[in-house]
């Protein structure tokens, strides 16, 4: 019989349970291994006891008897001015309310730090909990689209628990193999992923014998990128900040790999990698070091920005050192990040900024379902950045802008 289920049923009426026969370590309220390893019915009705059984483990799993849930959530205690620091975040607690007909309680498994968080925070208010992707499972439900159980992609942000009323969850593919980690779904078989496939593929329009330049290229998105160039045909050229790096990219078969820190001119360095130039670029970077790339384009090449992270923590106007490169390489008296506009015009580039989310519906789910049956047979190889535990939140996304991550940065949960 179970408890909530039984008009007499009084968890109080456990107190008054004779439980001296239980050898087991037991509390009425707290039964914690004793009940699951040695179930008791030692209480007589004849004397006006309530006849315990195991079902009482029930107890333990209903928010009206024992406890609501408290989600952990990191907020923007502050905005960002230059570098973010520890001071800018507020770690919060609060107690989740019991859930409505059509929603569902989620447990963070995963959560991702991502490099747009550092300009998408602008939009937060302060005092905002945090944005971004979590792995989540489905640890309660009134949803019959998302039983108990369930593992999904979220948008909860940089929270341990929360409640969702099932829109913008989505479940992981059913034909996700046992031997792949749920924590790709925030990578390489996630948005990083994703936004490597279709910045390549749509956006760079990418063909085989084309030589492709990726920077950031250990990334999350870069590394993707050039091993789908790979796959294609192309010959790839990547940049990265250390020899750590530089030999991963190795490893993922990149024809040329230089850490851009080291070199004693990037513009030669480019060069000594592909004399001819570049038909496609990849941008993560942005600033000057795209500037460079720009400038030896061949004629009709194709540029795909999809970030600016050299750029993201810039708190004023452009160095002056900096604006005299540029005057010197140019007509015009450019910001930062702006390409020579002659270099553009004349060798007719094309160059497009984009944000993945421009692809829904069949077109999304045939790349899923691409980045799936390539890392499964082993067409794509990945390196995630984990750090264990909710706390080490803020240190996951400050590393990341570091560039302390050797491919996708996340925290495990």
């Amino acid at each position: 019989m179970k408890p909530d289920e039984t008009p007499m049923f009084d968890p109080s009426l456990l107190q008054e349970v004779d439980w001296s026969q239980n050898t087991a370590t037991f509390s009425p309220m707290n039964p914690g291994e004793g009940l699951v390893l040695r179930p008791l019915c030692t209480a007589d009705l004849n004397k006006g006891f309530f006849k315990a059984s195991a079902y009482c483990l029930e107890l333990e799993h209903n928010p009206r008897y024992i406890r609501m849930v408290q989600a952990k959530s990191w907020t923007l205690k502050k905005h960002f001015e230059g570098f973010p620091t520890d001071s800018n975040f507020e770690l919060k607690t609060t107690e989740l309310p019991p859930l409505n007909n059509g929603e569902v309680l989620l447990e963070a498994l995963f959560i991702s730090v991502d490099p747009y968080m550092r300009i998408a925070s602008k939009r937060l208010k302060e005092g905002d909990r945090m944005m971004g992707e979590q792995v989540a499972r489905v640890v309660e439900s009134k949803n019959p689209a998302f039983p108990a159980g369930t593992i999904v992609v979220a948008l909860s942000g940089w929270t341990s628990h929360s409640i969702s009323d099932g829109n913008g969850l989505r479940k992981l593919p059913a034909e996700w193999p046992d031997k792949l980690p749920l924590s790709l779904a925030l990578g390489t078989v996630g948005m990083p992923g994703l936004t490597a496939y279709f910045g390549l593929l749509d956006i760079c329009g990418v063909k085989g014998g084309e030589t492709v330049m990726v920077n950031a290229a250990a990334g999350a998105v870069g590394s993707v990128v050039g091993q789908i160039a790979k796959l294609k045909g192309c010959k790839v050229v990547g940049a990265a900040g250390s020899d750590e790096k530089v030999a991963y990219l190795k490893k993922l078969g990149f024809d040329v790999a230089f850490n851009y820190k080291t070199v004693k001119s990037l513009e030669e360095a480019l060069r000594m990698a592909s004399p001819d130039g570049y038909d496609c670029y990849f941008d993560n970077v942005g600033g000057e070091f795209s500037n460079t790339v720009i400038s030896q384009m061949k004629t009709f090449g194709r540029i795909a920005i999809c970030g600016a992270i050299s750029q993201y923590n810039r708190t004023g106007p452009c160095p002056q050192e900096v604006q005299k490169q540029c005057q010197q390489r140019s007509l015009y008296s450019l910001p930062l990040g702006c390409p020579p506009p002659e270099v553009v015009i004349y060798q007719q580039l094309r160059m497009e900024g984009f944000i993945v989310t421009r692809w829904q519906g069949d077109v999304r789910q045939k790349a899923l379902t691409d980045l799936m049956n390539w890392v499964s047979e082993g067409k794509i190889q990945y390196h995630e950045y984990m750090l264990e535990g909710f706390e080490k939140m803020p240190a996951a996304f400050m590393g990341m802008l570091k560039g302390e991550n050797l491919g996708k940065a996340i925290v495990k949960a």
